[in-house]
């Protein structure tokens, strides 16, 4: 059993089918295109529209849209229509919260350092 010391309740990890873990993969590599990734963390915490997404960004409105079909694609991000407007959020609480904790892992304090920080004397 996997246990994380920020959470009271143990979490328990089944296992995946080859297929899963696929798909798992496909979701991380998505994320690894920093433009993407930049996407999803402005998403965070509100909606944006493909307008004020590619503004934040300074990307063109082509390229937010491309990331963006990608994104929803996989289930990352969905699209909330208000009228004639369409606006993008985090699909759901899970990945969320995938989100938030990886941002806080790279955040924190390590005992190691991090790892774009140089060791002393170097």
């Amino acid at each position: 059993m996997n246990t994380c010391s920020c959470v009271e309740e143990e979490i328990s990890v089944r296992p995946l089918a080859p297929e899963q873990v696929a798909d798992v993969a496909e979701v991380f590599r998505l994320l690894g295109e920093p433009n993407r990734l930049r996407i999803v963390l402005a998403c965070l915490e509100t909606e944006c529209t493909v307008g004020e997404i590619g503004e934040a960004l300074n990307l063109s409105q082509s390229l937010t849209s491309h990331h963006l079909r990608l994104l929803r694609t996989a289930r990352i991000l969905r699209a909330v229509r208000h009228g004639r407007h369409v606006a993008y959020a985090i699909d759901d609480d899970h990945m969320r919260d995938v989100l938030r904790n990886m941002v806080a892992h790279l955040t924190e304090p390590h005992e190691h350092g991090h790892p774009h920080e140089e060791e002393p004397g170097s």
